[in-house]
Order: C-alpha cells, then sequence, then structure tokens
C-alpha cells in the first residue's frame, strides 16, 4: 500500500471538520513547495549570472571622505 492509499485510509474514518484540516495541511505542503522550486530556480539563475561576470570587476576601497573633498565640489 502506498502513501496516498495509508493517508486515504486514516482520514476516511475522520470527521469533516478534521479531514478538512489535513486537506488544508496537505494544500499548503504542495505551495511551499513549489515555491521552493520557484525560489531555487530564480537562485540558480541568479548565481549562473554572477558565475558568467566573475572575475571582470575589482572592488577598490575607498575613502568617503576624500570624495567630497575634491576640487570640483568646492
Amino acid at each position: 500500500m502506498g502513501i496516498a492509499e495509508r493517508i486515504y485510509e486514516v482520514v476516511r474514518g475522520l470527521p469533516d471538520a478534521v479531514a478538512a484540516e489535513v486537506l488544508d495541511y496537505a494544500e499548503a505542503k504542495c505551495a511551499k513547495a513549489s515555491t521552493d522550486a520557484v525560489q531555487a530556480a530564480r537562485r540558480s539563475a541568479a548565481l549562473a549570472l554572477l558565475e558568467k561576470h566573475a572575475g571582470k570587476f575589482k572592488a577598490v576601497k575607498f575613502n568617503r571622505a576624500e570624495l567630497y573633498d575634491r576640487a570640483c565640489l568646492r
């Protein structure tokens, strides 16, 4: 007997209100699983984009005070 059949057998003997709670729980789990899959796909796409541009830019530290102390701003 598979899991779906076992769940059906258990829920079949429950009152309708409790069975509705089980159904709500199962639907919420399905929605969360699909949301997680979408987030995983977005993360994968973002990481692929970062990988594509890896090493092309150099990070340079700067002093914020020096940025405001320029001749063109005086």
